[in-house]
Parts: structure tokens; C-alpha cells; sequence
């Protein structure tokens, strides 16, 4: 009901796809052996092509932590505060 569609493959994941099938048919060793090269090649550039993403919970940490200082900063300033009130904020692992 509620199900994403699945997106479509870029040509760098149609070409690595093309050398997989090409590796799995192959016999001969040389060929082979460049075929995993190219591979190899296509992967580190699929690595630097995906974007990174920070996750909702690590924003969700963040966002807390940052709220609790503001909000503790404010009451230190309407009200000489002597504790540490600095440590009841989550430390982030």
C-alpha cells in the first residue's frame, strides 16, 4: 500500500551489472582477471557517486542536546544557577 518505487539504476550500477554477468559467463583467465579490475575500478567510483545522509535520529540527538543548552543558558541568564547544569545534557556517543 504505502511501498516506495523502486528507483532507477544510474549506468554506473547498469555497467557494473554488465560486468558481473559478463564474470559469471566467462572462462578465460585473462579476461577474468580484467573484468575484476574494471569491477574494482566501477566500485570505488560508486563510492565517491553516493551522497551521504546524515540519519533522523543522530539530527534528533543533536537537536536535543542543542535545545538543553539553550535553555539552560537562558535560565543562567534570568537566574545565577551554582551547579553544573551543563552536565544534564546527553553526550553524544
Amino acid at each position: 500500500m504505502f511501498t516506495k518505487p523502486k528507483p532507477e539504476k544510474t549506468r554506473l550500477e547498469q555497467a557494473i551489472d554488465n560486468l558481473l554477468e559478463r564474470l559469471v559467463e566467462n572462462d578465460d583467465p585473462e579476461d577474468t582477471a580484467k573484468i575484476v579490475d574494471q569491477l574494482s575500478k566501477l566500485y570505488k567510483m560508486k563510492e565517491f557517486d553516493t551522497p551521504r545522509h546524515v540519519s533522523p535520529d543522530t539530527l534528533l540527538l543533536v537537536i536535543g542536546s542543542l535545545a538543553g543548552i539553550v535553555l539552560i543558558i537562558g535560565y543562567e541568564r534570568a537566574n545565577v544557577v551554582t551547579s553544573k547544569a551543563l552536565a544534564f545534557v546527553l553526550k553524544l556517543r
